[in-house]
């Protein structure tokens, strides 16, 4: 039997992948909350404007307020919904879940748990994904990263999903390549290491991530969150594990992990001009998700004793933005500086 498939939360990245998936002739159906770019799918199809070439889509989108109609429940939903989202989205969905279906959060932050409060931790598969793209006119993607530069980590966190893996994997490779973990939230963990080290750090200052780190002062204050962040992980008892298809023995060389981590990404999944997620929402007026990324490491740090000062300051800048006080623009690395103590 077809197994059912739902994209939940169709922006750039869900948008690309439920492309991937129709394009593959699998059985899925595409949910957004942006309704102009739901009547853009239904009347064009999904436009992916990739380095290599572009490809036109059609698929089968809805609105969320069409999943009241569904008299069907899905296999898999791979949600990817901003992280403050999932809580919600899973809850919408989850009485169109079938009784052994699987959500996978194919998302930023720390969501797996959040998915298996919801949905059971039987019903629940974490990943990390790393996907370069970019939406601002409906039913049009600029990916950046192609399925040959894209990449996904897959793994449970309850023993009745193991050997599971693969019936999210195998959806995934439409899109990407794609690695199983035995400790996703290690591997999720990591993720939250990079995106601390680039995601809100370099939107601050409104350039893509590649111009950002090029100045060697904002270079060092990036790679100073993403320590912060890894030591945080470290004192959780979450173990360094390679992300983005890096060996062992690129985590064992501790006393660079972070700029490692840097470099694969810049090298590995962007182009010159790519820029951040965080960026993409303030320049559409919306919320970041820097509460559940430098906001988390500082939330988690303090429940630990410790001290998280480039993070601290990353989360307050953002908050600042987002209210409308300060603007994205390379002059807020002078703030960040003065409030860490660089002189």
């Amino acid at each position: 039997m077809t197994k059912k498939i739902a994209v939940l939360g169709s922006g750039a990245n869900g948008a690309s992948i439920g492309a991937d998936l129709t394009r593959a002739g699998l059985d899925v159906v595409l949910i957004d909350q942006w309704p102009e770019h739901v009547a853009a799918m239904r009347e064009k199809g999904i436009r992916i404007e990739m380095p290599e070439e572009t490809q036109v889509t059609p698929v089968r989108a809805y609105n969320l307020c069409d999943v009241c109609t569904f008299t069907y429940k899905f296999d898999v939903v791979l949600l990817l919904m901003k992280a403050y989202d999932s809580h919600w989205a899973c809850q919408l969905i989850e009485p169109y879940l079938k009784a052994d279906g699987l959500v996978a959060g194919v998302q930023n932050g720390m969501t797996v748990d959040v998915i298996a409060e919801v949905v059971g931790p039987q019903r629940t598969m974490g990943c990390v994904i790393e996907i370069s793209s970019t939406m601002f006119d409906p039913g049009v993607v600029q990916r950046d990263s192609p399925p040959s530069r894209s990449w996904f980590a897959v793994g449970g966190i309850d023993p009745r999903v193991k050997g599971r893996e693969t019936e999210v994997g195998d959806l995934l490779k439409c899109a990407g390549t794609v690695e199983y973990v035995d400790d996703i939230r290690a591997s999720k963990w990591m993720k939250l290491v990079s995106n601390a080290t680039t995601l809100v750090t370099t939107a601050i200052l409104g350039q893509s991530i590649h111009d950002a780190s090029a100045t060697a002062a904002m270079r060092e204050l990036m790679l100073r969150s993403g320590q912060e962040a890894l030591d945080t992980g470290k004192a959780m008892g979450l173990p360094a594990v390679p992300i983005f298809g890096m060996k062992p023995d690129d985590v064992r060389q501790s006393n660079r992990l972070v700029e490692t981590l840097l470099d694969t990404l810049v090298s590995g999944f962007t182009l010159k001009s790519t820029i951040t997620t965080v960026l993409q929402d303030w320049m559409k007026g919306r919320r970041s998700e820097v509460d559940n990324i430098n906001g988390q490491v500082v939330a988690e740090a303090k429940k630990l004793g410790l001290s998280t000062p480039v993070n601290a300051a990353i989360v307050e800048l953002a908050h600042r933005i987002e209210l409308g006080i300060l603007k994205p623009d390379p002059s807020n690395l002078r703030l960040i500086q003065d409030m860490v103590g660089v002189k």
